[in-house]
């Protein structure tokens, strides 16, 4: 069964949620290409999930400057996180579509595990006491957060 957005996973935000109800369809497509071994919807549903999630982590720091809630850490976790998906890309396409049902269910469980627990529930769950503070419905005014705008993408090393 693939995961599912569910209110307990909300941060008080409704751009936000949307974009984790987003992250866990992604990640289900991703789970999909590797429970069934299919390397080239694995590969691309991955690039998908790469380029959205650095768009998804720029409007988190919008945000997160918007409320001023201090965001380092936050980021760090981020570039962590971008990095060990990359890694675990690189090492399912590696194989070539031939990995057991054991090395299946690892892959699939720490998606799970990172997409819910890790950045949902660990990570972004820490903004919404200051985002109680705001409109369900609050937007950043991009307008006036030249430096995130300008950004244009996340920085990975």
């Amino acid at each position: 069964m693939g995961l599912v957005w569910t209110k307990e996973l909300s941060v008080g935000n409704a751009i936000i949620d949307a974009e984790h109800s987003n992250l866990i369809d992604m990640i289900n497509d991703v789970r999909h290409g590797i429970k069934a071994r299919n390397c080239s919807a694995m590969q691309r549903a991955f690039e998908m999930l790469d380029n959205w999630l650095c768009e998804h982590f720029l409007y988190e720091e919008m945000l997160a400057r918007a409320i001023k809630f201090p965001f380092c850490q936050h980021r760090l976790a981020q570039q962590h996180s971008l990095r060990e998906l990359r890694h675990m890309r690189g090492e399912l396409l590696g194989k070539g579509g031939i990995w057991s049902d054991g090395a299946a269910n690892h892959f699939t469980q720490s998606l799970k595990n990172w997409a819910v627990n890790e950045h949902i529930i660990k990570l972004d769950m820490l903004m919404k006491p200051a985002l109680q503070n705001y409109d369900y419905n609050f937007m950043p005014d991009y307008g006036h957060d030249e430096a995130a705008h300008n950004a244009g993408e996340l920085q990975i090393p």
